[in-house]
């Protein structure tokens, strides 16, 4: 029966591509709202026990998302860069956010079906199946954003509602 079960997890899908787009993109609208929430002065510069500011936190998450989606469809990959000249700037950082939204709804559509269960190198660093890289991009941005909830609850802020996507 193992073996049968292996076999079947690699034929059927229970989620097409465009539901997970759309799925990512849904945290991606709710992490934007998080970012607007953040009070300017604070995006860079606020943190708790050590961890980085949420500017920071977001700087990787751009950095990931636009281009891992692009390494994904094209199978070419550039080094993880997450020093992002915006200052320390929200507008700036909002900019870019919705440009890697385009530049993922441009991409996502071109990673092949099939390749949803080949191993890739992600970054050049990181190994596992393209499917588990896409999910390590949304769980990582919903960590990050846990994360910026609980700065908000310390500066006194209600965050927007997770279940809001």
């Amino acid at each position: 029966m193992g073996t049968n079960a292996a076999k079947n997890e690699t034929t059927h899908q229970i989620i097409s591509p465009s539901q997970m787009h759309a799925h990512w993109q849904g945290h991606r609208k709710l992490t934007r709202r998080v970012i607007e929430a953040f009070p300017a002065d604070q995006l860079f510069t606020f943190s708790l026990g050590g961890m980085r500011s949420f500017g920071e936190m977001v700087k990787e998450l751009i950095a990931i998302a636009g281009p891992g989606v692009k390494g994904l469809a094209t199978g070419e990959w550039k080094e993880l860069d997450e020093n992002l000249d915006l200052g320390d700037s929200r507008e700036k950082l909002l900019e870019m956010w919705d440009e890697t939204t385009q530049e993922i709804d441009h991409w996502f559509p071109e990673i092949p079906l099939d390749k949803y269960q080949e191993t890739v190198i992600a970054f050049g660093q990181y190994e596992d199946k393209t499917y588990c890289t896409l999910l390590y991009f949304i769980d990582n941005e919903i960590h990050h954003r846990g994360q910026a909830y609980v700065y908000l609850r310390a500066l006194g802020i209600a965050p927007p509602d997770f279940w809001e996507r």
